[in-house]
């Protein structure tokens, strides 16, 4: 079971859930930052409300969240296939995995901008500063280290994600789970897998977590 040949395909399945978890993540916060500060922006107590914007963007963020990720790579087969010009592998489930995942950062990015104080807003604007000076300056550097935590959190998401990508030939650890684990009645092979990801899980946990207290201003000072 643990042969050469085992040992080369769980080396080619950690590289490749590596590749689509971290080309995934950075892809969703690529598109899901500027969300994020939108909705927060445009929100009823953001620094320039606009109703139909934010009803909109929200609307669409909550209904690509509400669809589950398995569903949503089935249903975006001709999405990944225009895209990529395969629906097999690591690099063609990047596409749903990004897609899937950018709605949950939208979020994420929203909460912790929404998380500033808003006397520090209200000193900044009255000091002349523009909206995108605001955001520049103001929004995004208070909201670092909660903005750091969320990261952890989407990257461990997009793992599990990830995972469930084997059951469409994804790759990666859970493809082989599920292939040489359940298929193949070899429930060892399974349950070490689930132990190596959750592993993975753990790293990825502690190094955001450990970068946010880094940067949180508030651990400094105490």
């Amino acid at each position: 079971m643990f042969s050469n040949e085992m040992m080369m395909l769980f080396l080619k399945g950690l590289w490749e859930t590596l590749y689509m978890t971290i080309v995934s993540t950075a892809l969703a916060y690529l598109f899901g930052l500027p969300l994020g500060v939108l909705l927060c922006v445009t929100d009823k107590n953001g620094i320039k409300p606009n109703k139909p914007v934010n009803i909109i963007v929200g609307f669409i963020v909550n209904f690509l969240r509400s669809v589950p990720f398995l569903i949503l790579l089935v249903a975006l087969i001709p999405v990944t296939r225009a895209i990529v010009g395969t629906t097999i592998g690591s690099t063609a489930i990047i596409v749903p995995l990004v897609i899937g995942s950018t709605p949950f950062v939208a979020r994420m990015v929203e909460s912790s901008l929404q998380e500033v104080n808003a006397g520090v807003i209200e000193a900044t604007k009255s000091m002349g500063a523009t909206n995108f000076q605001i955001i520049k300056k103001v929004l995004i550097p208070e909201a670092k280290p909660s903005l750091l935590v969320g990261g952890a959190i989407a990257i461990t998401t997009i793992l599990g994600y990830s995972a469930m990508a084997g059951f469409v030939g994804g790759g990666g650890l859970g493809a082989i789970a599920i292939n040489y684990g359940y298929y193949r009645f070899e429930p060892t092979i399974m349950y070490l897998m689930v132990i190596i990801l959750a592993i993975i899980v753990q790293v990825f946990q502690e190094v955001g977590m450990k970068i946010s207290k880094k940067y949180d201003k508030r651990i400094k000072n105490n």
